[in-house]
Protein backbone atom coordinates (compact mmCIF):
# COMPACT_ATOMS: atom_id res chain seq x y z
CA UNK A 1 0.00 0.00 0.00
CA UNK A 2 0.99 3.31 -0.70
CA UNK A 3 2.14 5.99 1.67
CA UNK A 4 -0.55 7.78 -0.06
CA UNK A 5 -3.32 5.18 0.00
CA UNK A 6 -2.66 4.67 4.01
CA UNK A 7 -3.64 8.54 5.23
CA UNK A 8 -6.11 8.79 2.61
CA UNK A 9 -8.70 8.74 5.04
CA UNK A 10 -7.02 11.89 7.31
CA UNK A 11 -7.17 13.77 4.28
CA UNK A 12 -10.84 15.38 2.88
CA UNK A 13 -12.80 13.35 0.81
CA UNK A 14 -11.70 15.25 -3.02
CA UNK A 15 -8.28 14.78 -2.88
CA UNK A 16 -7.78 11.61 -4.30
CA UNK A 17 -9.74 12.38 -7.66
CA UNK A 18 -7.86 16.27 -7.45
CA UNK A 19 -4.35 14.48 -7.58
CA UNK A 20 -5.46 12.22 -10.40
CA UNK A 21 -6.52 15.14 -12.66
CA UNK A 22 -3.56 16.96 -12.27
CA UNK A 23 -1.24 14.38 -12.92
CA UNK A 24 -3.40 13.89 -16.14
CA UNK A 25 -2.59 17.80 -16.88
CA UNK A 26 0.75 17.81 -16.42
CA UNK A 27 0.82 14.76 -18.55
CA UNK A 28 -0.34 16.76 -21.28
CA UNK A 29 0.96 19.58 -20.48
CA UNK A 30 5.04 18.15 -21.00
CA UNK A 31 3.97 17.10 -24.96
CA UNK A 32 5.55 19.27 -27.49
CA UNK A 33 2.27 19.52 -29.64
CA UNK A 34 -0.23 21.43 -27.29
CA UNK A 35 -3.32 22.62 -28.77
CA UNK A 36 -3.95 26.62 -29.21
CA UNK A 37 -7.34 27.45 -29.54
CA UNK A 38 -7.77 31.26 -30.95
CA UNK A 39 -10.13 32.69 -28.40
CA UNK A 40 -8.51 36.79 -29.21
CA UNK A 41 -9.47 37.78 -33.00
CA UNK A 42 -8.92 41.21 -34.52
CA UNK A 43 -10.91 43.92 -36.59
CA UNK A 44 -9.93 46.85 -37.93
CA UNK A 45 -13.88 48.17 -37.38
CA UNK A 46 -14.75 50.18 -34.84
CA UNK A 47 -17.08 49.33 -31.55
CA UNK A 48 -18.55 52.85 -31.12
CA UNK A 49 -19.88 53.15 -27.29
CA UNK A 50 -18.56 50.50 -24.55
CA UNK A 51 -20.04 49.52 -21.49
CA UNK A 52 -17.23 49.66 -19.59
CA UNK A 53 -13.55 51.36 -19.36
CA UNK A 54 -11.61 47.94 -18.16
CA UNK A 55 -12.87 44.13 -18.33
CA UNK A 56 -10.84 42.41 -15.70
CA UNK A 57 -11.24 38.30 -16.45
CA UNK A 58 -10.12 36.73 -13.41
CA UNK A 59 -11.14 38.16 -9.90
CA UNK A 60 -9.23 36.25 -7.83
CA UNK A 61 -6.16 38.37 -8.01
CA UNK A 62 -7.84 40.87 -10.95
CA UNK A 63 -10.03 41.93 -8.03
CA UNK A 64 -7.04 43.94 -6.81
CA UNK A 65 -6.18 45.93 -10.37
CA UNK A 66 -10.20 46.55 -10.71
CA UNK A 67 -10.62 48.07 -7.30
CA UNK A 68 -7.61 50.30 -7.22
CA UNK A 69 -8.98 51.36 -10.90
CA UNK A 70 -12.91 51.48 -9.91
CA UNK A 71 -11.46 54.15 -6.96
CA UNK A 72 -9.57 56.36 -9.86
CA UNK A 73 -13.08 56.53 -11.32
CA UNK A 74 -13.41 54.00 -14.19
CA UNK A 75 -16.22 52.02 -14.83
CA UNK A 76 -14.94 48.56 -14.49
CA UNK A 77 -16.59 44.88 -14.91
CA UNK A 78 -15.20 41.66 -13.20
CA UNK A 79 -15.41 38.26 -15.08
CA UNK A 80 -15.54 35.71 -12.58
CA UNK A 81 -15.21 31.88 -13.63
CA UNK A 82 -17.03 30.93 -9.83
CA UNK A 83 -17.51 32.76 -7.37
CA UNK A 84 -15.33 35.34 -6.05
CA UNK A 85 -14.33 34.28 -2.68
CA UNK A 86 -10.71 33.78 -1.27
CA UNK A 87 -9.22 29.58 -0.65
CA UNK A 88 -8.77 29.13 3.10
CA UNK A 89 -4.78 28.59 2.70
CA UNK A 90 -3.44 31.77 4.06
CA UNK A 91 -0.99 34.04 1.68
CA UNK A 92 2.54 34.87 3.01
CA UNK A 93 3.96 37.80 2.81
CA UNK A 94 6.26 40.57 4.22
CA UNK A 95 4.31 43.65 5.95
CA UNK A 96 6.31 46.48 4.21
CA UNK A 97 4.72 45.15 0.89
CA UNK A 98 1.21 45.06 2.14
CA UNK A 99 1.47 49.25 2.51
CA UNK A 100 0.39 49.36 -1.38
CA UNK A 101 -3.09 48.57 0.02
CA UNK A 102 -3.42 51.62 2.21
CA UNK A 103 -1.20 53.79 -0.62
CA UNK A 104 -3.89 52.95 -2.90
CA UNK A 105 -6.62 53.27 -0.56
CA UNK A 106 -7.90 49.86 -0.72
CA UNK A 107 -8.10 49.34 2.80
CA UNK A 108 -7.61 50.99 6.33
CA UNK A 109 -5.48 50.25 8.76
CA UNK A 110 -7.60 49.04 11.19
CA UNK A 111 -9.24 46.35 7.81
CA UNK A 112 -5.64 45.62 6.77
CA UNK A 113 -4.81 44.46 10.55
CA UNK A 114 -7.99 42.48 10.21
CA UNK A 115 -6.78 41.07 7.04
CA UNK A 116 -3.44 39.79 9.18
CA UNK A 117 -4.32 35.89 10.15
CA UNK A 118 -0.87 34.66 11.58
CA UNK A 119 2.95 36.12 12.24
CA UNK A 120 5.98 34.34 12.86
CA UNK A 121 9.27 34.79 13.56
CA UNK A 122 11.81 34.34 12.92
CA UNK A 123 12.48 32.16 9.75
CA UNK A 124 15.43 29.55 8.76
CA UNK A 125 17.27 28.99 5.82
CA UNK A 126 19.15 25.88 5.36
CA UNK A 127 21.05 22.68 3.49
CA UNK A 128 22.02 19.98 4.64
CA UNK A 129 25.42 19.73 5.61
CA UNK A 130 25.63 23.60 6.17
CA UNK A 131 24.51 25.78 8.91
CA UNK A 132 21.24 27.07 9.17
CA UNK A 133 20.78 30.94 9.02
CA UNK A 134 17.99 32.65 10.99
CA UNK A 135 16.11 36.42 9.49
CA UNK A 136 13.16 38.32 10.64
CA UNK A 137 10.15 40.18 9.15
CA UNK A 138 10.45 37.80 5.43
CA UNK A 139 7.42 36.69 4.47
CA UNK A 140 6.64 35.92 7.63
CA UNK A 141 3.03 37.42 7.65
CA UNK A 142 -0.09 35.18 6.46
CA UNK A 143 -2.91 37.46 4.44
CA UNK A 144 -6.63 35.51 4.93
CA UNK A 145 -7.34 35.70 1.83
CA UNK A 146 -11.30 34.78 2.61
CA UNK A 147 -11.42 38.32 4.28
CA UNK A 148 -9.60 39.85 2.50
CA UNK A 149 -11.31 39.07 -1.33
CA UNK A 150 -14.52 39.78 0.63
CA UNK A 151 -13.59 43.11 1.54
CA UNK A 152 -12.21 44.34 -1.53
CA UNK A 153 -15.30 42.81 -3.53
CA UNK A 154 -18.20 44.99 -1.28
CA UNK A 155 -16.03 47.83 -1.44
CA UNK A 156 -15.47 47.32 -5.60
CA UNK A 157 -19.62 46.76 -5.70
CA UNK A 158 -20.17 49.90 -3.53
CA UNK A 159 -18.24 51.84 -5.82
CA UNK A 160 -20.75 51.01 -8.65
CA UNK A 161 -18.22 47.99 -10.31
CA UNK A 162 -19.92 45.28 -11.81
CA UNK A 163 -18.51 41.38 -10.98
CA UNK A 164 -20.22 38.60 -12.96
CA UNK A 165 -19.53 35.81 -10.93
CA UNK A 166 -20.32 31.97 -12.47
CA UNK A 167 -19.27 33.25 -15.76
CA UNK A 168 -16.48 31.82 -18.05
CA UNK A 169 -14.75 33.75 -20.33
CA UNK A 170 -15.10 32.47 -24.49
CA UNK A 171 -13.57 34.92 -26.58
CA UNK A 172 -12.75 38.41 -27.39
CA UNK A 173 -12.14 41.14 -30.47
CA UNK A 174 -10.28 43.30 -30.14
CA UNK A 175 -11.83 46.02 -32.11
CA UNK A 176 -9.91 49.56 -33.37
CA UNK A 177 -11.17 51.47 -30.32
CA UNK A 178 -12.08 48.69 -27.80
CA UNK A 179 -13.09 45.04 -27.45
CA UNK A 180 -15.57 42.65 -27.10
CA UNK A 181 -15.46 39.74 -24.57
CA UNK A 182 -18.08 36.90 -25.10
CA UNK A 183 -18.88 34.80 -21.65
CA UNK A 184 -21.03 32.02 -20.71
CA UNK A 185 -23.46 32.09 -17.42
CA UNK A 186 -23.25 28.78 -15.61
CA UNK A 187 -26.91 28.79 -15.35
CA UNK A 188 -27.52 28.41 -18.91
CA UNK A 189 -27.96 31.46 -20.42
CA UNK A 190 -27.41 32.21 -23.43
CA UNK A 191 -23.51 33.77 -24.39
CA UNK A 192 -23.53 37.16 -23.84
CA UNK A 193 -20.94 40.07 -25.09
CA UNK A 194 -19.57 42.76 -23.38
CA UNK A 195 -17.74 45.47 -24.34
CA UNK A 196 -14.84 47.85 -22.97
CA UNK A 197 -11.58 50.19 -23.42
CA UNK A 198 -9.23 47.47 -22.46
CA UNK A 199 -9.26 43.89 -21.34
CA UNK A 200 -6.96 42.73 -18.90
CA UNK A 201 -6.40 39.09 -18.77
CA UNK A 202 -5.70 37.88 -14.84
CA UNK A 203 -6.71 34.70 -14.97
CA UNK A 204 -3.71 33.12 -14.36
CA UNK A 205 -0.18 31.00 -15.47
CA UNK A 206 -2.94 28.92 -17.98
CA UNK A 207 -5.06 31.83 -19.35
CA UNK A 208 -6.01 30.94 -23.04
CA UNK A 209 -5.26 34.32 -24.01
CA UNK A 210 -2.08 34.16 -22.46
CA UNK A 211 -1.51 31.05 -24.23
CA UNK A 212 -2.50 32.35 -27.59
CA UNK A 213 -0.06 35.21 -27.20
CA UNK A 214 2.72 33.02 -26.17
CA UNK A 215 2.10 31.06 -29.26
CA UNK A 216 2.10 34.02 -31.53
CA UNK A 217 4.95 35.78 -29.71
CA UNK A 218 7.03 32.72 -29.52
CA UNK A 219 6.20 30.17 -31.50
CA UNK A 220 6.49 27.68 -28.74
CA UNK A 221 4.43 27.58 -25.56
CA UNK A 222 6.54 24.77 -23.73
CA UNK A 223 8.13 26.49 -20.65
CA UNK A 224 11.88 26.95 -19.81
CA UNK A 225 11.07 25.97 -16.30
CA UNK A 226 8.81 24.72 -14.09
CA UNK A 227 8.48 24.49 -10.03
CA UNK A 228 6.27 21.49 -8.92
CA UNK A 229 4.71 21.66 -5.28
CA UNK A 230 2.72 19.64 -3.12
CA UNK A 231 2.20 20.34 0.37
CA UNK A 232 -0.75 20.58 2.99
CA UNK A 233 -2.27 22.08 5.93
CA UNK A 234 -2.34 19.99 8.86
CA UNK A 235 -3.49 20.00 12.56
CA UNK A 236 -0.85 17.44 14.89
CA UNK A 237 2.28 18.87 14.03
CA UNK A 238 4.17 19.85 17.06
CA UNK A 239 4.22 23.72 16.85
CA UNK A 240 6.68 25.79 16.57
CA UNK A 241 6.93 29.64 16.72
CA UNK A 242 9.34 29.88 13.61
CA UNK A 243 9.01 28.99 10.07
CA UNK A 244 11.10 27.76 6.72
CA UNK A 245 11.92 29.89 3.86
CA UNK A 246 14.03 27.56 1.83
CA UNK A 247 15.39 23.96 4.02
CA UNK A 248 16.88 21.11 2.38
CA UNK A 249 18.20 18.07 4.38
CA UNK A 250 18.44 15.37 1.74
CA UNK A 251 20.74 15.06 -1.49
CA UNK A 252 19.43 15.04 -5.28
CA UNK A 253 17.01 12.23 -6.24
CA UNK A 254 15.26 10.94 -9.19
CA UNK A 255 16.94 13.86 -10.40
CA UNK A 256 15.79 16.68 -8.55
CA UNK A 257 16.69 18.40 -5.39
CA UNK A 258 13.88 18.90 -2.68
CA UNK A 259 13.34 22.05 -1.14
CA UNK A 260 10.55 23.20 2.17
CA UNK A 261 8.77 25.60 3.28
CA UNK A 262 6.79 25.51 6.54
CA UNK A 263 4.72 28.44 8.54
CA UNK A 264 2.16 28.31 10.81
CA UNK A 265 -1.55 28.81 9.92
CA UNK A 266 -4.64 29.42 11.98
CA UNK A 267 -5.79 26.24 11.65
CA UNK A 268 -2.75 24.23 11.69
CA UNK A 269 1.44 24.08 10.25
CA UNK A 270 1.13 24.59 6.30
CA UNK A 271 4.33 22.70 4.80
CA UNK A 272 5.29 22.63 0.99
CA UNK A 273 8.37 20.46 -0.63
CA UNK A 274 9.17 22.19 -3.73
CA UNK A 275 11.31 21.65 -6.35
CA UNK A 276 12.87 23.84 -9.51
CA UNK A 277 12.69 21.16 -12.81
CA UNK A 278 11.70 21.38 -16.94
CA UNK A 279 8.85 20.42 -18.67
CA UNK A 280 10.75 17.05 -20.05
CA UNK A 281 8.04 14.15 -20.08
CA UNK A 282 10.55 11.87 -17.77
CA UNK A 283 9.88 14.32 -14.52
CA UNK A 284 7.99 12.55 -11.82
CA UNK A 285 4.08 13.04 -11.87
CA UNK A 286 2.41 14.63 -8.26
CA UNK A 287 1.62 11.22 -7.37
CA UNK A 288 5.56 10.09 -7.19
CA UNK A 289 6.38 13.82 -5.79
CA UNK A 290 3.20 13.29 -3.18
CA UNK A 291 4.82 9.61 -1.84
CA UNK A 292 8.26 11.33 -1.34
CA UNK A 293 7.13 14.52 0.58
CA UNK A 294 4.78 11.62 3.00
CA UNK A 295 7.68 9.95 3.02
CA UNK A 296 9.69 12.64 4.47
CA UNK A 297 7.34 14.80 6.17
CA UNK A 298 7.51 12.78 9.41
CA UNK A 299 11.06 13.63 9.41
CA UNK A 300 11.04 17.16 8.50
CA UNK A 301 8.29 17.76 11.42
CA UNK A 302 9.46 14.87 13.92
CA UNK A 303 5.86 13.27 14.00
CA UNK A 304 4.30 10.06 12.68
CA UNK A 305 1.84 10.46 9.83
CA UNK A 306 -0.96 8.38 11.61
CA UNK A 307 -1.05 11.16 14.36
CA UNK A 308 -1.49 14.32 11.56
CA UNK A 309 -5.35 15.71 10.33
CA UNK A 310 -5.29 17.18 7.30
CA UNK A 311 -7.15 20.19 6.31
CA UNK A 312 -5.69 20.66 3.14
CA UNK A 313 -3.54 19.03 1.09
CA UNK A 314 -2.51 21.01 -1.87
CA UNK A 315 -0.20 20.44 -5.06
CA UNK A 316 0.27 22.23 -8.81
CA UNK A 317 3.27 23.49 -10.78
CA UNK A 318 4.44 27.17 -11.73
CA UNK A 319 6.04 27.72 -15.30
CA UNK A 320 8.36 29.83 -15.96
CA UNK A 321 9.88 31.56 -19.15
CA UNK A 322 12.66 32.92 -20.54
CA UNK A 323 10.91 35.49 -22.64
CA UNK A 324 9.43 37.39 -20.18
CA UNK A 325 7.64 39.13 -19.29
CA UNK A 326 4.96 38.51 -21.57
CA UNK A 327 4.85 41.61 -24.79
CA UNK A 328 0.89 41.48 -25.65
CA UNK A 329 0.23 40.70 -29.38
CA UNK A 330 -2.62 42.95 -29.76
CA UNK A 331 -3.83 46.34 -28.78
CA UNK A 332 -6.27 47.02 -26.09
CA UNK A 333 -5.66 43.62 -24.26
CA UNK A 334 -2.97 43.66 -21.60
CA UNK A 335 -1.45 40.51 -19.52
CA UNK A 336 -1.63 41.08 -15.53
CA UNK A 337 -0.07 38.77 -12.85
CA UNK A 338 0.72 35.26 -13.39
CA UNK A 339 -0.65 35.69 -16.91
CA UNK A 340 2.07 37.92 -17.62
CA UNK A 341 4.77 36.21 -16.15
CA UNK A 342 5.87 38.88 -14.06
CA UNK A 343 8.30 36.98 -11.87
CA UNK A 344 11.41 35.33 -11.62
CA UNK A 345 11.98 31.70 -12.16
CA UNK A 346 12.23 30.48 -8.53
CA UNK A 347 9.31 32.74 -7.13
CA UNK A 348 5.68 31.09 -7.56
CA UNK A 349 4.24 34.79 -8.68
CA UNK A 350 0.71 35.17 -7.13
CA UNK A 351 -0.27 37.24 -4.35
CA UNK A 352 3.61 38.58 -4.01
CA UNK A 353 4.43 39.22 -7.23
CA UNK A 354 1.12 41.01 -7.99
CA UNK A 355 0.66 42.85 -4.57
CA UNK A 356 4.60 44.14 -5.74
CA UNK A 357 3.66 45.84 -8.83
CA UNK A 358 -0.04 46.50 -8.43
CA UNK A 359 0.39 50.34 -7.64
CA UNK A 360 3.27 50.54 -10.80
CA UNK A 361 0.26 48.72 -12.91
CA UNK A 362 -2.09 50.89 -11.47
CA UNK A 363 -0.80 54.65 -12.07
CA UNK A 364 0.55 53.40 -15.45
CA UNK A 365 -2.85 51.56 -16.63
CA UNK A 366 -4.90 54.76 -15.20
CA UNK A 367 -2.82 57.33 -17.54
CA UNK A 368 -3.12 54.73 -20.31
CA UNK A 369 -6.81 55.26 -19.97
CA UNK A 370 -6.61 58.72 -19.50
CA UNK A 371 -4.72 59.53 -22.38
CA UNK A 372 -6.18 56.82 -24.88
CA UNK A 373 -2.97 55.20 -25.05
CA UNK A 374 -3.92 51.61 -25.54
CA UNK A 375 -1.95 50.19 -28.78
CA UNK A 376 0.40 46.94 -28.17
CA UNK A 377 3.56 49.37 -28.16
CA UNK A 378 2.10 51.38 -25.28
CA UNK A 379 0.91 48.69 -23.38
CA UNK A 380 3.64 46.39 -23.78
CA UNK A 381 5.81 49.83 -21.80
CA UNK A 382 3.63 48.30 -18.58
CA UNK A 383 5.29 44.61 -18.81
CA UNK A 384 8.75 45.46 -19.74
CA UNK A 385 11.73 43.87 -20.11
CA UNK A 386 13.29 43.72 -16.01
CA UNK A 387 17.26 42.11 -15.48
CA UNK A 388 16.51 41.32 -12.14
CA UNK A 389 14.50 39.10 -13.12
CA UNK A 390 16.12 37.29 -15.89
CA UNK A 391 19.52 37.16 -13.96
CA UNK A 392 18.07 34.58 -11.80
CA UNK A 393 18.05 31.98 -14.31
CA UNK A 394 21.12 31.00 -13.76
CA UNK A 395 20.10 30.52 -9.88
CA UNK A 396 17.31 27.94 -11.43
CA UNK A 397 19.59 25.88 -13.93
CA UNK A 398 22.13 25.80 -10.93
CA UNK A 399 19.79 24.73 -8.22
CA UNK A 400 17.95 21.97 -10.92
CA UNK A 401 19.30 18.78 -13.12
CA UNK A 402 18.51 18.08 -16.36
CA UNK A 403 16.94 14.53 -17.01
CA UNK A 404 19.87 12.84 -18.01
CA UNK A 405 22.65 15.07 -15.99
CA UNK A 406 25.19 13.47 -13.63
CA UNK A 407 26.44 15.50 -10.69
CA UNK A 408 27.48 14.74 -7.45
CA UNK A 409 23.85 14.25 -5.13
CA UNK A 410 25.27 16.98 -2.70
CA UNK A 411 26.31 19.61 -5.28
CA UNK A 412 22.97 21.81 -5.33
CA UNK A 413 22.96 21.66 -1.09
CA UNK A 414 26.94 22.49 -0.81
CA UNK A 415 26.45 25.47 -3.89
CA UNK A 416 23.08 26.96 -1.60
CA UNK A 417 25.36 26.60 1.42
CA UNK A 418 28.53 28.35 -0.10
CA UNK A 419 26.75 30.68 -1.34
CA UNK A 420 24.12 31.96 1.92
CA UNK A 421 26.83 31.78 4.13
CA UNK A 422 28.76 34.52 1.69
CA UNK A 423 25.63 36.47 1.73
CA UNK A 424 24.98 36.62 5.33
CA UNK A 425 28.89 37.42 5.55
CA UNK A 426 28.32 40.22 3.81
CA UNK A 427 25.18 41.42 5.81
CA UNK A 428 21.52 42.35 5.63
CA UNK A 429 21.61 44.58 2.70
CA UNK A 430 22.85 41.62 0.74
CA UNK A 431 21.08 38.88 2.13
CA UNK A 432 17.66 40.62 2.54
CA UNK A 433 16.66 41.63 -0.86
CA UNK A 434 17.75 38.23 -2.45
CA UNK A 435 15.94 36.26 -0.03
CA UNK A 436 12.79 38.64 -1.28
CA UNK A 437 12.89 37.59 -4.92
CA UNK A 438 14.50 41.19 -5.29
CA UNK A 439 18.37 41.03 -6.91
CA UNK A 440 20.37 43.88 -6.89
CA UNK A 441 23.53 44.69 -8.84
CA UNK A 442 26.23 45.58 -6.05
CA UNK A 443 24.57 42.52 -3.46
CA UNK A 444 24.74 40.25 -6.63
CA UNK A 445 28.46 41.47 -7.42
CA UNK A 446 29.99 41.34 -3.89
CA UNK A 447 28.04 37.99 -3.35
CA UNK A 448 29.75 36.30 -6.61
CA UNK A 449 33.56 37.54 -5.52
CA UNK A 450 32.82 36.35 -1.74
CA UNK A 451 32.14 32.75 -3.57
CA UNK A 452 34.69 32.50 -5.84
CA UNK A 453 37.41 33.63 -2.83
CA UNK A 454 35.28 30.56 -0.58
CA UNK A 455 35.36 27.88 -3.30
CA UNK A 456 37.42 28.90 -6.73
CA UNK A 457 36.24 25.29 -7.76
CA UNK A 458 32.85 25.26 -6.72
CA UNK A 459 32.59 28.28 -9.44
CA UNK A 460 34.03 26.25 -12.09
CA UNK A 461 31.40 23.08 -11.65
CA UNK A 462 28.87 25.24 -11.86
CA UNK A 463 29.85 26.56 -15.35
CA UNK A 464 29.96 23.05 -16.36
CA UNK A 465 26.67 21.84 -14.74
CA UNK A 466 24.65 25.00 -16.16
CA UNK A 467 26.75 25.05 -19.81
CA UNK A 468 28.41 27.93 -21.73
CA UNK A 469 24.99 29.77 -23.24
CA UNK A 470 23.29 29.67 -20.20
CA UNK A 471 26.24 31.60 -18.67
CA UNK A 472 26.71 33.92 -22.04
CA UNK A 473 23.01 35.06 -21.68
CA UNK A 474 23.32 34.83 -17.95
CA UNK A 475 26.07 37.79 -18.55
CA UNK A 476 24.31 39.58 -20.82
CA UNK A 477 21.21 39.83 -18.42
CA UNK A 478 24.08 40.56 -15.51
CA UNK A 479 25.43 43.65 -17.65
CA UNK A 480 21.83 45.01 -17.92
CA UNK A 481 21.30 44.77 -13.80
CA UNK A 482 24.14 46.61 -13.83
CA UNK A 483 23.40 49.41 -16.54
CA UNK A 484 19.91 49.78 -14.90
CA UNK A 485 20.74 50.02 -11.39
CA UNK A 486 23.02 53.37 -12.91
CA UNK A 487 19.99 54.89 -15.34
CA UNK A 488 17.78 54.11 -11.91
CA UNK A 489 19.41 56.57 -10.50
CA UNK A 490 19.45 58.79 -13.42
CA UNK A 491 15.83 58.31 -13.58
CA UNK A 492 15.33 60.10 -9.95
CA UNK A 493 16.53 63.36 -11.01
CA UNK A 494 15.21 63.32 -14.66
CA UNK A 495 11.46 62.40 -13.18
CA UNK A 496 10.21 65.85 -12.37
CA UNK A 497 11.24 67.43 -16.12
CA UNK A 498 8.91 64.91 -17.16
CA UNK A 499 5.80 66.42 -16.35
CA UNK A 500 5.55 69.34 -19.05
CA UNK A 501 5.76 66.76 -21.46
CA UNK A 502 2.76 66.59 -23.83
CA UNK A 503 0.56 63.41 -22.40
CA UNK A 504 2.49 60.51 -24.83
CA UNK A 505 6.01 61.58 -24.24
CA UNK A 506 5.38 61.72 -20.58
CA UNK A 507 3.40 58.40 -20.29
CA UNK A 508 6.29 56.72 -21.97
CA UNK A 509 9.04 58.40 -20.27
CA UNK A 510 7.22 57.58 -16.84
CA UNK A 511 6.86 53.62 -18.19
CA UNK A 512 10.69 53.68 -18.70
CA UNK A 513 11.32 55.25 -14.88
CA UNK A 514 9.33 52.39 -13.57
CA UNK A 515 11.22 50.27 -15.60
CA UNK A 516 14.75 51.34 -14.52
CA UNK A 517 13.28 51.24 -10.93
CA UNK A 518 11.81 47.63 -10.80
CA UNK A 519 14.19 46.28 -13.15
CA UNK A 520 17.09 47.11 -10.82
CA UNK A 521 15.33 46.27 -7.82
CA UNK A 522 15.15 49.47 -6.76
CA UNK A 523 11.53 49.32 -5.46
CA UNK A 524 12.79 47.07 -2.51
CA UNK A 525 12.37 48.62 1.10
CA UNK A 526 13.64 46.94 4.10
CA UNK A 527 11.51 46.37 7.05
CA UNK A 528 12.75 49.24 8.98
CA UNK A 529 12.82 51.62 6.33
Amino acid sequence: MSLFESVRSQMPAEIPAQLERMDAFWTSYRQSNQEVTKVVQTTSAKLGDKDFDAIVCGGTLGIFIASALQRRGWRVAIIEQGILRGRAQEWNISRKELNAFLELDLLTEAELETAIATIYNPARVGFQGGKDLWVRDILNIGVDPVYLLEILKQKFLDAGGILLEQTAFKQAIAYADGVAVEVASAKGAENKRITGRLLLDVMGHFSPIAKQARSQVQGNIKPDGVCMVVGSCAKGIPEKSYGDLIYSFTPIQKQCQYFWEAFPAKDGRTTYMFTYVDADPQRPSFAELMEDYLFWLPKYQEIELAQLEFQRVLFGFFPSYKQNPLQTPWDRILQVGDSSGMQSPLSFGGFGAMVRHLPRLTDGIDTALRSDLLAKENLRSLQPYQPNLSVTWLFQKSMSVAVNQQIESDRINYLLGVTFNSMEKLGDRVLYPFLQDVVQFIPLARTMLAMSIADPVLVLKIMQQVGIPTLLDWLKHYLGLGAYSFLNQIGKRVEPAIANLLPEQKYQWQRQIDAWHYGSGGDYQSQEE
